[in-house]
């Protein structure tokens, strides 16, 4: 998560915003990238269960609904 939160630095430096999805709340609030979606999944599933594409596209939009939001940091639960 470390890597994200850098790399997410960088970009939005340059005028891009940025999303990143995470599983560890502790690691991320303490890094504060400028958007997060906290899922509550196992570690290695980001996106939920495999083969779930329902699911999975539930988990992208609610991330990329993030992208519009200039009140950063942003940490928002997944509405399962």
């Amino acid at each position: 998560m470390q890597t994200v939160c850098l790399l997410a630095a960088a970009i939005e430096r340059e005028g891009i915003a940025t999303v990143a999805i995470s599983l560890l709340r502790e690691v991320t609030s303490e890094l504060r990238p400028p958007r997060t979606l906290f899922v509550p999944f196992p570690l290695g599933y980001p996106l939920g269960a495999p083969h779930d594409a329902v699911l999975q596209h539930r988990v992208i939009e609610q991330a990329l609904a993030l992208l519009h939001r200039t009140d950063v940091p942003v940490f928002e639960d997944f509405k399962s």
